[in-house]
Protein backbone atom coordinates (compact mmCIF):
# COMPACT_ATOMS: atom_id res chain seq x y z
CA UNK A 1 0.00 0.00 0.00
CA UNK A 2 3.10 2.16 0.72
CA UNK A 3 4.12 1.91 -3.15
CA UNK A 4 0.75 2.66 -4.19
CA UNK A 5 0.40 6.19 -1.53
CA UNK A 6 3.83 7.15 -3.79
CA UNK A 7 2.02 6.77 -6.65
CA UNK A 8 -1.20 8.49 -5.64
CA UNK A 9 0.91 11.40 -4.29
CA UNK A 10 3.18 11.78 -7.56
CA UNK A 11 -0.65 11.77 -10.09
CA UNK A 12 -1.45 14.95 -7.57
CA UNK A 13 1.65 16.78 -8.21
CA UNK A 14 1.75 16.01 -11.50
CA UNK A 15 -2.34 17.74 -11.92
CA UNK A 16 -0.87 20.48 -9.29
CA UNK A 17 1.93 21.67 -11.74
CA UNK A 18 -0.47 21.46 -14.63
CA UNK A 19 -3.49 23.41 -12.99
CA UNK A 20 -0.49 25.77 -12.02
CA UNK A 21 1.04 26.04 -15.84
CA UNK A 22 2.72 29.34 -16.30
CA UNK A 23 0.86 30.99 -19.57
CA UNK A 24 2.13 31.13 -22.84
CA UNK A 25 3.58 34.32 -23.80
CA UNK A 26 4.38 35.87 -26.77
CA UNK A 27 5.95 39.48 -27.66
CA UNK A 28 3.75 39.99 -31.24
CA UNK A 29 4.09 44.14 -31.19
CA UNK A 30 7.33 46.34 -30.40
CA UNK A 31 7.46 49.98 -29.61
CA UNK A 32 9.44 52.20 -27.46
CA UNK A 33 8.33 51.82 -24.20
CA UNK A 34 5.53 49.66 -24.77
CA UNK A 35 4.89 46.02 -26.59
CA UNK A 36 1.87 44.35 -27.80
CA UNK A 37 1.65 40.99 -25.39
CA UNK A 38 -0.25 37.74 -26.86
CA UNK A 39 -1.11 35.74 -23.13
CA UNK A 40 -2.70 32.44 -23.96
CA UNK A 41 -4.73 34.35 -26.89
CA UNK A 42 -5.75 37.66 -25.18
CA UNK A 43 -3.94 40.09 -26.92
CA UNK A 44 -2.91 43.58 -25.57
CA UNK A 45 -0.83 46.26 -25.89
CA UNK A 46 0.56 47.07 -22.45
CA UNK A 47 3.55 50.20 -21.49
CA UNK A 48 6.33 49.72 -19.27
CA UNK A 49 5.54 49.29 -16.20
CA UNK A 50 2.19 48.15 -16.42
CA UNK A 51 -0.01 44.49 -16.07
CA UNK A 52 -1.35 43.08 -19.00
CA UNK A 53 -3.33 39.99 -19.38
CA UNK A 54 -2.45 37.12 -17.17
CA UNK A 55 -0.62 39.78 -14.57
CA UNK A 56 2.51 39.88 -17.13
CA UNK A 57 4.28 43.29 -16.31
CA UNK A 58 6.23 45.04 -18.71
CA UNK A 59 9.56 46.07 -17.47
CA UNK A 60 11.25 47.51 -20.09
CA UNK A 61 10.61 47.67 -24.42
CA UNK A 62 11.87 48.76 -27.38
CA UNK A 63 12.41 47.85 -30.90
CA UNK A 64 14.77 45.49 -30.30
CA UNK A 65 12.47 43.30 -27.59
CA UNK A 66 11.17 43.35 -24.14
CA UNK A 67 11.94 42.41 -20.58
CA UNK A 68 8.35 40.77 -18.68
CA UNK A 69 7.92 39.59 -15.18
CA UNK A 70 6.10 36.52 -15.74
CA UNK A 71 4.62 34.46 -12.21
CA UNK A 72 7.52 36.91 -10.42
CA UNK A 73 10.25 35.84 -12.80
CA UNK A 74 11.71 38.57 -15.69
CA UNK A 75 13.29 37.51 -18.47
CA UNK A 76 13.86 39.03 -22.18
CA UNK A 77 11.13 38.37 -25.04
CA UNK A 78 12.42 38.60 -28.75
CA UNK A 79 9.61 39.63 -31.35
CA UNK A 80 7.49 36.85 -32.53
CA UNK A 81 4.79 35.33 -34.21
CA UNK A 82 4.04 31.89 -32.44
CA UNK A 83 1.12 31.50 -30.35
CA UNK A 84 1.94 28.99 -27.88
CA UNK A 85 3.98 25.78 -27.75
CA UNK A 86 2.32 23.21 -30.18
CA UNK A 87 0.31 25.92 -32.76
CA UNK A 88 2.40 26.04 -35.87
CA UNK A 89 3.64 29.50 -36.85
CA UNK A 90 0.98 31.33 -39.21
CA UNK A 91 1.62 31.98 -42.31
CA UNK A 92 0.19 35.40 -42.96
CA UNK A 93 2.63 38.56 -42.64
CA UNK A 94 1.48 40.64 -39.62
CA UNK A 95 1.95 44.15 -38.33
CA UNK A 96 0.92 46.05 -35.19
CA UNK A 97 1.08 50.20 -35.68
CA UNK A 98 0.78 52.22 -32.18
CA UNK A 99 -0.71 55.58 -32.36
CA UNK A 100 1.75 57.87 -32.76
CA UNK A 101 1.73 61.98 -33.18
CA UNK A 102 -1.61 63.57 -32.51
CA UNK A 103 -3.28 60.19 -32.19
CA UNK A 104 -3.01 58.78 -35.47
CA UNK A 105 -1.34 55.64 -36.98
CA UNK A 106 2.19 56.54 -39.03
CA UNK A 107 4.44 53.92 -40.26
CA UNK A 108 7.13 53.66 -42.28
CA UNK A 109 6.91 51.95 -45.30
CA UNK A 110 8.22 51.93 -49.81
CA UNK A 111 7.03 52.93 -52.32
CA UNK A 112 8.96 50.90 -55.31
CA UNK A 113 11.91 50.35 -53.11
CA UNK A 114 11.77 54.36 -52.01
CA UNK A 115 11.54 54.86 -48.31
CA UNK A 116 8.14 56.91 -47.55
CA UNK A 117 6.41 57.59 -44.34
CA UNK A 118 3.12 56.68 -44.43
CA UNK A 119 0.01 58.29 -42.17
CA UNK A 120 -2.58 55.64 -42.09
CA UNK A 121 -5.88 57.26 -43.03
CA UNK A 122 -8.88 55.18 -43.57
CA UNK A 123 -10.91 57.89 -44.84
CA UNK A 124 -8.48 58.10 -48.48
CA UNK A 125 -10.12 56.08 -50.86
CA UNK A 126 -6.48 55.17 -52.11
CA UNK A 127 -2.97 55.99 -51.39
CA UNK A 128 -3.11 60.21 -51.50
CA UNK A 129 0.36 61.94 -52.78
CA UNK A 130 1.17 65.48 -53.47
CA UNK A 131 3.37 65.79 -56.94
CA UNK A 132 6.18 67.00 -54.59
CA UNK A 133 6.33 63.37 -53.23
CA UNK A 134 5.58 61.89 -56.56
CA UNK A 135 8.62 63.10 -58.30
CA UNK A 136 11.19 61.84 -55.81
CA UNK A 137 9.42 59.01 -56.20
CA UNK A 138 10.53 59.38 -60.21
CA UNK A 139 6.64 58.87 -60.75
CA UNK A 140 5.75 60.01 -64.42
CA UNK A 141 1.97 60.81 -63.79
CA UNK A 142 1.28 63.66 -66.20
CA UNK A 143 1.88 61.00 -68.91
CA UNK A 144 1.26 58.21 -67.26
CA UNK A 145 -1.70 58.87 -64.99
CA UNK A 146 -5.08 59.00 -65.60
CA UNK A 147 -6.21 63.21 -65.08
CA UNK A 148 -9.76 63.69 -62.84
CA UNK A 149 -11.36 66.04 -60.29
CA UNK A 150 -11.06 64.82 -56.72
CA UNK A 151 -12.90 66.25 -53.65
CA UNK A 152 -10.63 67.29 -50.92
CA UNK A 153 -11.44 69.40 -47.27
CA UNK A 154 -10.39 72.12 -49.33
CA UNK A 155 -12.49 71.87 -52.03
CA UNK A 156 -11.40 70.34 -55.49
CA UNK A 157 -8.26 69.78 -56.73
CA UNK A 158 -6.69 68.11 -60.01
CA UNK A 159 -5.00 64.45 -60.10
CA UNK A 160 -3.48 61.95 -61.82
CA UNK A 161 -4.54 58.20 -61.13
CA UNK A 162 -1.72 55.96 -61.15
CA UNK A 163 -0.82 52.47 -60.91
CA UNK A 164 2.64 51.95 -58.11
CA UNK A 165 4.61 48.79 -59.18
CA UNK A 166 4.99 48.05 -55.14
CA UNK A 167 4.15 49.30 -52.29
CA UNK A 168 5.86 47.61 -48.63
CA UNK A 169 4.79 48.55 -45.16
CA UNK A 170 6.35 46.71 -42.62
CA UNK A 171 6.24 42.65 -43.86
CA UNK A 172 3.53 43.84 -45.70
CA UNK A 173 3.98 43.89 -49.64
CA UNK A 174 1.50 44.36 -52.60
CA UNK A 175 1.86 44.84 -56.43
CA UNK A 176 -0.37 46.94 -58.58
CA UNK A 177 -1.61 48.96 -55.98
CA UNK A 178 -3.96 52.24 -56.97
CA UNK A 179 -2.98 55.27 -56.19
CA UNK A 180 -3.71 59.46 -56.46
CA UNK A 181 -1.17 62.12 -56.94
CA UNK A 182 -2.74 65.76 -56.34
CA UNK A 183 -1.60 68.56 -57.61
CA UNK A 184 -0.07 71.07 -55.30
CA UNK A 185 1.37 70.44 -51.89
CA UNK A 186 -1.53 68.71 -50.19
CA UNK A 187 -1.55 66.17 -48.51
CA UNK A 188 1.53 66.84 -46.50
CA UNK A 189 2.38 63.57 -45.64
CA UNK A 190 1.99 60.11 -47.93
CA UNK A 191 -1.45 58.66 -46.80
CA UNK A 192 -1.94 55.06 -46.82
CA UNK A 193 -5.67 54.79 -47.87
CA UNK A 194 -7.99 52.34 -49.10
CA UNK A 195 -6.62 50.93 -51.86
CA UNK A 196 -3.79 49.24 -50.15
CA UNK A 197 -6.11 47.93 -46.28
CA UNK A 198 -8.65 46.76 -48.55
CA UNK A 199 -5.98 44.42 -49.65
CA UNK A 200 -5.19 43.21 -46.11
CA UNK A 201 -7.16 42.63 -42.88
CA UNK A 202 -6.86 45.30 -40.70
CA UNK A 203 -8.79 46.26 -37.09
CA UNK A 204 -8.38 48.86 -34.12
CA UNK A 205 -8.00 47.14 -30.65
CA UNK A 206 -6.56 49.00 -27.66
CA UNK A 207 -4.79 51.80 -29.26
CA UNK A 208 -2.95 49.70 -31.91
CA UNK A 209 -3.77 49.04 -35.73
CA UNK A 210 -3.44 45.61 -37.00
CA UNK A 211 -2.22 44.93 -40.38
CA UNK A 212 -2.57 41.19 -41.82
CA UNK A 213 -2.39 39.57 -44.76
CA UNK A 214 -4.91 37.77 -46.41
CA UNK A 215 -3.08 34.87 -47.39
Amino acid sequence: MRCLDLICAAVLLATAGSLNAAPQVQVVGLFPGAAVLNVDGQRKLVKVGQTGPGGVQVISADSRGAVLRVDGVERSYSLSREYGEGFAVPSKQQLSIAKGIGGHYWVAGSIDGHPVQFLVDTGATSIALNEGQARMLGLDFRVQGQPLQVSTASGTAKAWRVKLDRVKVGTLELLGVEAMVLEGDSPNEALLGMSFLNRVGWREEQGVLLLESKH
